[in-house]
């Protein structure tokens, strides 16, 4: 897939999008990362691209043509599933959006700056919006190279382990059990016998069970139960309310 970045300052995109997985993803051609200055497309000796918003309210806003004449020329170069525009007014980011788009081809991220957008980019260019949560950042960029990292991750092939991204928290809706690796034993703390016992159907109900004991204490909300906690002992994996003991 193919991922178009628009931003004033594309600097700050440098180093998410070029190390780790992300670079090696691109590097296997699996995925195609393009940064775009915004400012390439602006007009007059300053390359203008804000000014300051009808009806005098505080704060700069980006103008519409400089946006429209870099998306209406990726466009003729291709087609595109999404323009994304990363802002507060849009959906919460989650895992299941973020699988939906890994399996689009090509789409497009315009960062938010300043105040904002001119609302025409969004009424006319725009075809989903997306906040990473609820609070306020520069610019629309570390947004955006968020939504790039766990799109690419995904794609079949990004990582060596395609196992370990489909057991990540979230894709099953729950947050991820413990993990532990060597030494068994560390200042007098114990891995689990359990993880040591070579029982694998044990071993993955631990798992199943640990999964959802740590998402119904600590992100309940994600169980979608009343007061957004769990139901009862029926729906936990594994078959019933059971727990095993802490070693």
């Amino acid at each position: 897939m193919r991922i178009d970045i628009l931003t004033v300052v594309p600097e700050l995109l440098v180093s998410p999008l070029g190390e780790s997985i992300l670079k090696r993803a691109c590097a296997k051609g699996l995925a195609e990362i393009a940064v775009h200055n915004i400012r390439d497309w602006a007009e007059g000796r300053h390359r203008q691209v804000d000014d300051y918003p009808f009806g005098g309210e505080a704060g700069m806003v980006l103008k519409p043509e400089p946006v429209f004449r870099c998306v209406e020329q990726l466009k003729s170069e291709r087609r595109y599933d999404e323009v994304i525009y990363t802002s507060p007014d849009g959906i919460v980011y989650n895992q299941r959006e973020a699988n939906r788009l890994s399996t689009l081809g090509n789409i497009i991220i315009i960062c938010g700056h300043y105040k904002g957008l001119d609302h025409r980019i969004r009424e006319h260019l725009v075809t989903r919006e997306i906040s990473i949560g609820d609070y306020v950042l520069t610019g629309g960029e570390l947004a955006a190279a968020v939504i790039a990292d766990s799109i690419v991750r995904i794609i079949p092939g990004a990582i060596g382990d395609e196992a370990s991204a489909l057991t990540d928290s979230f894709q099953d809706g729950l947050l991820a059990p413990p993990v532990y690796t060597r030494p068994a034993e560390f200042n007098g703390w114990k891995v689990p016998e359990v993880l040591l016992s070579g029982n694998f159907a044990r071993i993955e109900q631990w798992r199943e069970e640990q999964a959802w004991d740590r998402t119904q204490r600590l992100r309940p909300d994600l169980l979608g139960g009343p007061d957004g906690r769990a139901g009862g002992g029926e729906d936990r994996p594994g078959g019933g309310p059971e727990r095993l003991e802490k070693p």
